[in-house]
């Protein structure tokens, strides 16, 4: 492999504390050296990327996708999941267990394991469930999956409403220093619920679903995780009143507890459900302005340490139905970063922010030796063009679903390369092709 030269960009590593005009050598498919002007010899025969106006950072990492294999390969495959990631700028991204068979088994770990190997294109890290088969009811087999590879427990999709059940998966886990990622809802309060409610959930005709479902368990598991001492993650973050029971954990001294917001939560209200897209329909509901801006300094300020997509593929029958009927869920993988990188345009966060919170952060939650472009480390890179502008497409996805409320929007910011171990994965439309390069001078 011919060592690759990224010459002139913007680097922004935070994990270096690293935001300036620099050049980035990789040699086989590890990082070599990162510094304002490296003199590259011509007998190396380095493979020239001329990035002068872009931005280059660490490979990004979705901590929540759903990959849908096995069982749901009509939605989703690991090759398109990770052909979709790729476009979207993540090196690394971490599949949740609600599968079918569910991930709550090492044969299953090892399958995904083994498909994962053949035909994924980005790194993917595996979660196993908490409970057999996200039933809430026994522990599932989470020392095995453990010795196979999983990098988190979590029965995502589902809440384990059994507190004593919870509890005892956070003792045993603890041993393997995994976190337990946590979907919040409370399936009493949520009932039969399909988005928030409130003035909007009256006004549409729609069951509403309160702030206080996700609030109660937040509070309940912030508790248990400070009992068992074991590491909590708090999944797509959606109310204000979640936000402040983290941050005042966090005031507390509770490292081991953080949390995600995602893309749609970010930047959409309970207003978008107006025209009954059932694209809008996702768990836990979309909410209201003010849950939105408490997200937005959250994680302006880290109280929310990372973003996540909570890619969600749905098939058209899934989707095609009435709102009460629909599935929840949305895919994201490929829209996330414009949406994310409009609140720095918009000046609600910082770039090197942002980053942080797609790099060193979440691979400090899964425990992966990814988010920087430390000297040695796998040459996990994402190139984007601040300026770009440009409308989301649908019909453009790598995806295999195309279930988006975002079709048609209008954004800024676009991934041009992807590289996984020094190998570009995606190359955007028009940019220079890296397999006819240049030398480097």
């Amino acid at each position: 492999m011919r060592p690759i030269l990224l010459r002139g960009g913007r680097v922004v590593d935070p994990s270096q504390k690293l935001d300036a005009v620099s050049d980035v050598l990789i040699s086989d498919g590890k990082v070599e050296a990162v510094a304002p002007r490296l003199d590259v010899s011509p007998d190396r025969g380095a493979v020239l990327f001329d990035v002068k106006g872009l931005v280059v950072t660490p490979g990004w990492i979705d901590v929540h996708t759903h990959l849908r294999e096995p069982g749901g390969a009509h939605k989703e495959t690991i090759a398109t999941g990770t052909a979709a990631a790729a476009a979207g700028g993540f090196t690394s991204i971490a599949c949740m267990a609600n599968t079918s068979p569910v991930n709550d088994n090492p044969y299953v770990t090892s399958f995904l394991s083994q498909k994962i190997a053949a035909e994924g294109v980005v790194n993917v890290y595996i979660v196993g469930a908490v409970t057999r088969g996200l039933l809430g009811e026994q522990l599932a087999d989470i020392g095995a999956m453990a010795e196979a590879g999983i990098v988190a427990i979590s029965d995502d999709g589902k809440t384990v409403m059994n507190a004593y059940i919870l509890r005892k998966a956070m003792d045993y886990v603890r041993r393997f220093n995994l976190p337990v990622i946590s979907h919040c809802e409370d399936t009493c309060l949520k009932g039969r619920g399909v988005m928030n409610e409130g003035f909007n959930s009256a006004k549409y005709g729609l069951r509403g679903v309160p702030a206080a479902s996700e609030d109660v368990i937040v509070a309940r598991d912030i508790r248990l995780a400070e009992l068992t001492g074991c590491r909590l993650h708090v999944a797509h973050v959606s109310t204000r009143g979640a936000v402040i029971l983290l941050r005042e954990a966090k005031r507390r001294g509770l490292i081991s507890v953080t949390a995600e917001a995602t893309p749609h939560h970010l930047t959409l209200t309970d207003g978008a459900v107006g025209n009954y897209d059932t694209n809008t329909k996702v768990a836990p509901p979309l909410r209201e302005i003010e849950d939105v801006e408490a997200l937005r300094e959250a994680v302006a300020d880290g109280t929310i340490d990372v973003v996540a997509s909570d890619h969600a593929p749905h098939s058209v029958a899934d989707k095609e139905v009435e709102y009460d009927l629909a599935e929840f869920g949305m895919i994201g993988l490929e829209t996330a970063f414009p949406l994310y990188h409009g609140l720095v345009t918009g000046g609600r966060i910082s770039l090197p922010r942002l980053v942080e919170a797609m790099t060193s952060k979440p691979a400090a939650i899964l425990g992966i030796r990814k988010g920087t472009l430390g000297p040695g480390v796998d040459a996990d890179v994402t190139v984007f063009d601040p300026a770009a502008r440009y409308r989301v497409d649908k019909a453009t996805f790598r995806s295999k679903s195309q279930n988006t409320p975002f079709h048609g929007l209008d954004v800024q910011g676009r991934v041009v390369y992807t590289l996984v171990r020094g190998v570009p994965v995606y190359v955007a439309p028009g940019a220079a092709d890296p397999l006819a390069p240049r030398e480097a001078r």
